[in-house]
């Protein structure tokens, strides 16, 4: 959903109105919202520019102007930071009034004449940064939601960190980082003294817009971390975030303390922009009760949105966040989700019109939630899928009518796997389907001095065109990928070590891949995971028959009739893994988004 840039008001409009407790008042053309709180003075300077407004080529060039204004600060007992998050970037300081200020006033000094002589340093720092991040359990989702653009770009590595022109940061600094494209918030009933933010003049920036890479909700993909987590797009409401609460809740009494099969569970609401939100849960699982997860974490989901929620399961999330109203810091507290409301127009009530808002939450209010949280779920799964449970696999390949013409390009390690290069795009095609990246809907083009290049969709599918992995992919085929690339979506990566270019496997190990995948590849993907569900149903079946007959019947049976059970747990276990391995070597190649 896109929005058109509104024009910055000289006060606030009723829409934007802060809380009794708040006041809102004007900085040096900034935005400035104030309410006093206890303890020292904290401040944040709110700008709406983040990850989704970059292209996955120019991706990390926010993070980059944020590290730069930081620099100069150096190290200093003050309490200060700095974060780019997804659709806005923050600069925050805890400290007495003087050092805030100078915090503050620093900052924006730094904005306006960044140090672009530690360019080259702050783009090793990010990168460094991104090889010790610990990824959250629902990094995968947005790539898969949005693609390779906008909202899905939090999945993506920070190409722009190779890259980007001291220029190009300059600019992207002077017209995102603006007065008018800010809001300040301060834990203080006045503004300090010889506070001065000294930003240049420039647009409000609407929201990114919403893309989307699935065709159909609600929506699964396979996962290899263990734990199950899904996410949905629901509107803004208090209902919405007292539903997160409710579902975090009944996945951990139902699978934690009634199955003993999570340790961890969480439900999370999060808005989106000035009309959405995300709604986001998890459970953990180990690898023996990863079935039993899946099963209990979609009849939670079941149970609420056939509205079978109690009286008590709603009052208790409605408690836990009137309590926050109860704070002597209250308003204080509320500044910094009020100061984002501000960017992106989102009204903003008063702490009565919340509590007001929450006493007429009903159950019936929950089940809507629920019900719109389904329509547009994406889930992730680890092990088998979920089109038992009504999810539709997420495209796992191109659309069958996007296929192209041009020169073939066999892989060395399988007959089967062929690259086409084509005057309007690249294609991958592999047993399972074809892949796709048209240049004029190229995200990024990672190119290699020595020849490799990586390209990715808008759409997040992504081919490598390796010429050490295809045949005669000679360097006339790779300049003709290279012309026909737009220049804004090329990205030139630094010298790869001899070790991290790809090569063709060895012989003998191709050879005995090709006699494993050849053979499963001639049965239809749709008999495999037949085969993998019936697989693993016995597998329940004898294992509980097996457990039944050793321990708990009376009179026992013959000791050979417990062993057969066992053999054939056994079996069907091993059945039961082969086929996924099977799955697994059809659908490698396409699984390719991140």
């Amino acid at each position: 959903m896109s929005q058109q840039t509104p024009a910055a008001p000289a006060a606030a409009t009723p829409a934007q109105a802060p809380a009794a407790g708040i006041r809102l008042t004007e900085v040096d053309g900034v935005r400035t919202l104030l309410a006093a709180g206890s303890g020292p003075i904290t401040a944040g300077l709110v700008f709406r520019v983040g990850a989704a407004d970059e292209t996955y080529a120019t991706s990390g060039i926010t993070h980059l102007v944020e590290h730069l204004a930081l620099f100069r600060h150096g190290v200093s007992d003050l309490h200060y930071n700095g974060a780019t998050a997804t659709t806005y970037t923050i600069f925050h300081a805890t400290g007495t009034a003087d050092e805030v200020v100078t915090y503050l006033s620093g900052v924006c000094d730094a904005l306006r004449d960044l140090p672009l002589e530690r360019l080259e340093t702050e783009r090793e720092i990010l990168r460094t940064e991104a090889a010790g991040r610990s990824y959250g359990p629902n990094h995968q989702l947005p790539l898969w939601r949005y693609g390779a653009q906008g909202y899905g770009l939090v999945s993506y590595t920070e190409l722009g960190a190779w890259h980007l022109t001291a220029d190009a940061v300059r600019e992207w600094a002077a017209t995102r980082f603006t007065r008018e494209n800010a809001v300040l918030w301060i834990t203080s009933d006045t503004v300090p003294e010889g506070l001065r933010l000294d930003l240049p003049s420039g647009p409000r920036h609407p929201m990114p817009p919403v893309t989307s890479a699935l065709p159909v909700t609600p929506a699964y993909i396979g996962g290899d971390d263990g734990g199950v987590v899904m996410d949905g797009i629901v509107r803004r409401s208090t209902a919405a975030s007292l539903f997160a609460e409710v579902l975090g809740r009944a996945l951990y009494a139902d699978l934690r303390q009634k199955g003993g099969y999570s340790y961890a569970t969480a439900g999370h609401y999060s808005p989106r922009d000035a009309d959405f939100a995300t709604i986001t849960a998890f459970a953990d699982a180990l690898p023996q009760k990863q079935d039993a997860v899946v099963g209990g974490f979609v009849d939670v989901l079941a149970r609420l949105r056939a509205g079978r929620i109690a009286q008590a399961e709603l009052d208790a999330a409605r408690n836990k966040v009137l309590k926050q109203f109860d704070h002597p810091d209250a308003y204080a507290g509320s500044l910094p989700s009020y100061a984002l409301n501000l960017l992106v127009d989102h009204p903003n009530a008063t702490h009565a019109e919340h509590r007001a808002e929450l006493a007429a939450v009903t159950v019936d209010d929950l089940r809507d939630v629920a019900r719109e949280l389904h329509s547009t779920a994406l889930l992730q799964v680890p092990g088998r899928g979920a089109d038992w449970a009504g999810f539709t696999e997420a495209p796992q390949y191109s659309a069958e009518d996007d296929r192209l013409t041009g020169t073939r390009h066999r892989s060395h390690d399988d007959k089967d796997t062929i690259l086409t290069v084509a005057a309007e795009g690249i294609g991958l095609s592999t047993p399972g389907g074809m892949i796709t990246v048209r240049y004029d809907a190229c995200a990024a083009m990672v190119a290699y001095p020595d020849g490799g290049r990586r390209l990715t969709g808008h759409d997040g599918f992504q081919i490598a065109a390796e010429p050490t992995l295809y045949a005669d992919l000679t360097p006339d085929r790779i300049a003709t990928i290279d012309a026909a690339v737009p220049p804004t979506a090329v990205v030139r990566a630094p010298e790869r070590a001899p070790e991290r270019i790809p090569q063709p496997r060895p012989a003998s190990e191709a050879a005995a891949r090709r006699t494993w995948s050849g053979a499963w590849r001639r049965i239809p993907a749709p008999l495999l995971k037949l085969g993998a569900r019936v697989s693993h149903a016995a597998t329940l079946f004898f294992g509980l028959r097996a457990v039944t007959l050793t321990w708990t019947v009376e009179p026992r049976p013959g000791t050979a009739f417990v062993v057969l059970h066992w053999l054939l747990l056994g079996g069907s276990l091993a059945l039961s893994q082969v086929l996924r391995k099977a799955l697994a070597t059809r659908e490698a190649p396409e699984r390719s988004r991140a």
